[in-house]
């Protein structure tokens, strides 16, 4: 076995040669609100404020742009692929709807009307269910092969993030009181409330082992958790600002965290040590680890450099050596 500390070690070398990022220019006219790989690596999708979703293929060390899917008359605000087939994409937006896309017609499949401006969404470890979140927290649970809802439930406080655990039996909600509602599935039913933070608790990640899973706070913390004792492990502490976005790597070894703050911090898990960071030039708003390699795609709340009024709508991934 090798150690811990050695492995950070291995890490931290690793990142000061593959530290450069690759831009994916003219992505969208505005604001990148999310950003995902499908569970091959394949594909990256983009989701923008400018109503439509931006599809890229991974060539090497470099993003094509393959399609761009337009329909949503609102903010593209939250992706999800997918946890097993590559080919399908949900989006929920501002428009009320969620709909689901399949890169092989390149077409939008399935419009699933809503009650509420939507602004997340996460599927099933199973694929069997997309719930989606809206602006008055209420969570709305789609079954994906009929396309119908098969549940609602409103909730009295303010509902962030949205996840399952890879297990798909538990539910698990972050708060503005800075809790993490856990609940059964399918039942809903109330489990556990865990005070994660003294802020508002902002966004969830489970890592694709099922080790772990994390919480990012406004009070600028990220807690990672031990997802079946759920006890919290160890605190990241490096960032100033609310912490947006996380994402755990395929290895479930590396924590990527982003705030308002000019950098992503990167920690190894298994001993909360900085692995390393991305200089950005704003805040950054969404990050995703790729499913098999050392890759972070991001993106920013970049201007365009020839009119600092407009959106620069790129996005960008880090973690290649030349």
């Amino acid at each position: 076995m090798v150690s811990s500390k050695k492995r950070l070690e291995e890490l931290q070398e690793y990142f000061k040669t593959h530290n450069k990022s690759r831009e994916a220019t003219k992505a969208h006219t505005a604001k990148v609100h999310s950003v995902g790989w499908n569970c091959d690596g394949k594909r990256l999708a983009s989701g923008s404020f400018d109503k439509s979703v931006a599809i890229f293929t991974l060539d090497k060390d470099r993003l094509n742009k393959d399609t761009t899917y337009r329909g949503h008359t609102g903010s593209v605000d939250q992706l999800c692929w997918n946890f097993s087939n590559p080919e399908l994409l949900s989006t929920a937006s501002g428009d009320k709807t969620v709909r689901i896309w399949d890169v092989r017609t390149g077409k939008c499949s399935t419009i699933i009307n809503t009650k509420g401006e939507n602004i997340n969404i996460t599927w099933s470890q199973d694929g069997n269910v997309i719930a989606v979140g809206n602006k008055e927290d209420l969570v709305t649970f789609i079954d994906t092969r009929t396309h119908k809802i098969r549940a609602e439930e409103q909730f009295s406080f303010e509902v962030n993030e949205i996840a399952w655990n890879n297990t798909s039996d538990l539910f698990f909600l972050t708060n503005g009181q800075g809790c993490v509602h856990i609940l059964s599935y399918p039942n809903l039913e109330l489990q556990h409330v865990l005070k994660a933070h003294p802020g508002t608790c902002i966004c969830i990640e489970f890592d694709r082992t099922g080790r772990y899973f994390a919480t990012g706070s406004a009070d600028a913390l990220v807690s990672l958790w031990d997802a079946e004792e759920l006890a919290c492990l160890r605190v990241f502490s490096r960032l100033d600002w609310p912490v947006r976005t996380i994402s755990f790597s395929h290895d479930g070894r590396l924590l990527a965290s982003a705030s308002e703050d000019l950098i992503i911090d990167i920690g190894d898990t298994e001993t909360g040590e900085k692995v390393g960071d991305v200089a950005v030039d704003a805040a950054t708003f969404t990050v995703a680890w790729h499913p098999k390699q050392y890759l972070l795609a991001y993106a920013c709340d970049d201007k365009d450099t020839n009119d600092r009024r407009r959106d620069a709508g790129s996005l960008k991934v880090w973690g290649f050596n030349d």
